[in-house]
Parts: structure tokens; sequence; C-alpha cells
């Protein structure tokens, strides 16, 4: 079931990216009625190039795995953050709450090609959860062009609950910049509350002066055994 509503997740994006940039082709020749023939002409072969070069890059991504939320192992870690302009990298264990943001991370995975999204088994990752300082789970490092840039740690942010909306994380994500805004994100969700808690109190991660956004400089070339 939660394969097909990924499978959904991904066919409606696709078809919903598609429409928006007819529609928005159409709007700007409906707004260029004055033009002729030859601005026209230029006009679409313009929007022409840029679908295709939109396409190729789409293509590049998927080809680079994203659209899907995949588990990797602590040795394949940096050749998957090799050269993403965006990661989401998810710290998890086999738990109820890491369940619960497996099943968001799989949807917004489908929906935003333009990141890739990924877990780690913290317990099988000792050198990463030390580097990370990851000390509780879940636990999403945001990594743009291969550095470490924020973190989203247990539920606190997300509202302190278990049922929390994808739109909630989603928008958690787009304030850091790792994913692109759609304008479903912009409707207020206040309407549908969640009302379960997981923890009463749940610190938030907070980098220390020590800290660096490029936490992989000194380590992306070291071999994990």
């Amino acid at each position: 079931m939660e394969q097909a509503l990924v499978q959904q997740a991904l066919e409606q994006n696709l078809m919903g990216i598609a429409k928006q940039m007819e529609d928005s082709i159409d709007d700007e020749l409906h707004r260029m009625e004055n033009l002729d023939e030859d601005d026209l002409d230029r006009l679409r072969e313009k929007r022409l190039l840029a679908l295709k070069k939109q396409q190729k890059k789409r293509q590049e991504w998927l080809r680079r795995g994203h659209g899907e939320y995949r588990e990797v192992e602590e040795k394949e870690f940096f050749n998957e953050m090799k050269k993403e302009d965006r990661m989401v990298c998810h710290f998890y264990r086999n738990n109820w709450p890491c369940q619960v943001m497996d099943k968001h991370l799989g949807l917004l995975a489908a929906k935003h090609v333009e990141t890739k999204f990924v877990k780690v088994n913290a317990e099988k990752a000792p050198f990463l959860t030390e580097r990370l300082k990851v000390w509780m789970l879940p636990t999403l490092a945001l990594i743009k062009n291969e550095k470490t840039t924020d973190y989203v740690v247990g539920f606190d942010e997300l509202g302190g609950v278990d049922d929390f909306q994808t739109e909630t994380l989603a928008m958690r994500l787009v304030a850091a910049g790792l994913i692109f805004e759609q304008d479903e994100y912009k409707q207020n969700t206040n309407a549908n509350q969640p009302t379960r808690s997981v923890r009463s109190s749940i610190r938030s991660y907070k980098k220390t002066d020590s800290d660096e956004d490029s936490d992989f400089d000194d380590y992306s070339s070291k071999k994990l055994e």
C-alpha cells in the first residue's frame, strides 16, 4: 500500500510539473499577443529549450538515485553524497518514531526528485554518528553541497507528535533549502492538528563553536571498513 502511494505521488508530481510549465508558457504567450510571428517563434524555441534542459536535469537526478527513498550503508555514504546539491539522510533504528519518519520521507522522495533521500542505520554507522553527533533517533542530517547545514532531531520541530502531516516536514525542509516549495505546502494545515505526543521533552540539536558546516571535509576520502 505504501509503495503504491509513493508511486502515485511520483506520477502526480511529474504531471503537476508538466502542467505548471505548460500553463506558464500559455500565460506568457497570451500576454505577448502583440508580438509578431518571428518573436513568437523565438519565444517558443526558448521555452522548448528550457523544457529540454529541465527534463535532462530530471533524468540525471533519477539516474543518481533521486525519486526514491533508499537505505545505504556507512561505507556507501560518501559516494552517495558526492556532487549532490541537496541530500536528506535519516539516521534511524528499528522503532516506531523512525518508522513514522520513513513514511513521510518516502512520500517526499517521490515528490521531490531535486533532492536525494537516504537513510542509514545508526547502530551500524558508528563513524558517522560520532562525527555528526547523532545522539537521538530519528535524526535528519540536512546536507547541501556535501556539507551538513542543519538537523531535524526528533519531532519537536514537527509539533512534538507522531501524527504530524507530511506537509509539516516538507515546510521544514523548504525552510532549510533542501527541497523546492510547492503550492500545496502554502496551505494552512492548522485545521488538522495532530494530537498524540511521542516525547514530552526532546532537546533540539545545537551546534557548538567547534562544529563546522564542512563536517566531511577531512573524512570524505577515509575508507570505512
